[in-house]
């Protein structure tokens, strides 16, 4: 089979779709779950390594290096093989997600700074996973159906959501035993592990032979991609990518800094949505909202709520009747959230943990709704290069958003000493 469209093309955009979309949803998945992991055992963490603020220190660690490899990977895009990108981010992923096991046993779950560097070190390789995964991911859906990029979000937020109740199932069977915080972490990435090596499968040997997914990667090549061409030989595609990729078509296509420029509003969208999100999730909420009646169980609580209504607010733009897709609107939206910084310090400082719940779930339903509202919007119009290449710059300024957030995060601490 050649490049190009096939004369049943409207039957071959369907046939697979849903096993496509489940491949999607579980690669989302996959995406974050071992971060999502690191976070959600942060109680674990701040137990090991109480004077290292680690659910601060660890996020500041993994996103340097998140950012600046999706911002190198963005600048060469066109050229990237989209293939051994992705793949390399899900191995990686799996063998850093190994890596915490075979540090936490050999240690035998001791503190210290030496395993604390570990710990470090295993979040920087899963910034570098999550930067060629994400990044290559978000671009790859971009030139598809919205279904796809939506299930793959959906899975970025369920994740959250999986995570938060395995480890609070973890903590109420092992909370009462000896080690119990240990042995349920050890429970916790022994069963991540596993998800990510199914990940790996996935996407090497299930993604690229669906029909609708080969339909979509022969467009591209088409249109003059020339990142596709791995993924079409995985498929049993034999594309004539160089004559594709030297056609008129590829000179004509608009630059990164043209595409950014078309753009500039969907960018700061994305970038101001996880610069206020990350300012209190997780740090704030695991390390300053007090004492209350839930005791050990107050952070885990919030973190799961957050990761719910996320996952909830991802598939709210199902409904079309509810979905924003007024630029403007977006924008008046994103900026509108930034009421919620006084809302959580009042809260903090004078409400019980009812309305810290609540306003951690409505930061968790507007981060999701949002994030799929503009990365479902904003790829609309270009042809297959041009918006893999747009949504690899959305994902690069969603990570700057979470750098500047996580960065933004330690003023909590202004006036409360270290």
């Amino acid at each position: 089979m050649e490049v190009g469209l096939a004369a049943d093309g409207n039957s071959t955009r369907l046939e697979g779709k849903y096993k496509a979309m489940l491949v999607c949803w579980l690669l989302g998945i996959g995406c974050l779950f071992s971060w999502n992991s690191m976070l959600t055992i942060e109680d674990y963490y701040v137990n090991l390594f109480p004077k290292y603020h680690p659910s601060r220190v660890l996020t500041l660690v993994y996103q340097p290096f998140a950012f600046i490899t999706l911002a190198v990977l963005t600048y060469h895009e066109a050229k990237v093989n989209t293939r051994k990108r992705n793949l390399f981010g899900y191995i990686l992923f799996f063998l850093s997600t190994l890596a915490v096991l075979v540090l936490d046993l050999a240690t035998s779950g001791k503190g210290g700074i030496g395993p604390f560097i570990g710990v470090c070190a295993i979040s920087a390789a899963f910034g570098l996973a999550d930067a060629h995964a994400q990044g290559g991911m978000v671009g790859d859906l971009s030139y598809m159906q919205p279904e796809f990029i939506q299930s793959f979000l959906a899975g970025l937020a369920a994740s959250g959501a999986i995570t938060s109740g395995l480890r609070m199932l973890t903590k109420g069977v092992f909370d009462s035993s000896q080690n119990g915080l240990r042995k349920g972490a050890i429970l916790f990435f022994a069963i991540c592990t596993i998800f990510e090596l199914l990940c790996v499968v996935l996407y090497a040997f299930v993604f690229p032979k669906l029909p609708v997914v080969k339909y979509y990667r022969s467009k591209a090549a088409s249109e003059g991609s020339k990142t596709v061409s791995a993924d079409l030989a995985a498929g049993g595609i034999h594309s004539h990518s160089e004559k594709a990729g030297s056609n008129s078509k590829t000179a004509e296509r608009l630059t990164n800094m043209q595409l950014l420029t078309e753009n500039i509003d969907y960018a700061l969208d994305m970038f101001l949505i996880y610069l206020l999100t990350l300012s209190i999730f997780p740090g704030f909420l695991s390390e300053d909202t007090g004492a209350h009646s839930l005791g050990s169980w107050y952070a885990i609580v919030l973190i799961a709520m957050y990761n719910v209504w996320d996952l909830v607010g991802r598939n709210v733009p199902l409904l079309k009747c509810v979905k924003l897709e007024s630029r403007k609107g977006m924008m008046f939206a994103v900026l509108a959230r930034f009421l919620l910084i006084p809302a959580f310090y009042f809260t903090a400082k004078y409400a019980d943990q009812g309305w810290m719940i609540f306003l951690t779930s409505f930061l968790g339903l507007s981060n999701g709704y949002l994030t799929v509202c503009v990365l479902t919007s904003a790829p609309k119009g270009y042809k297959g290069p041009e918006q893999n290449a747009l949504g690899n710059i959305l994902v690069l300024f969603l990570l700057g958003g979470i750098f500047a957030g996580v960065t933004s995060d330690w003023l909590w601490l202004i006036g409360k000493g270290w």
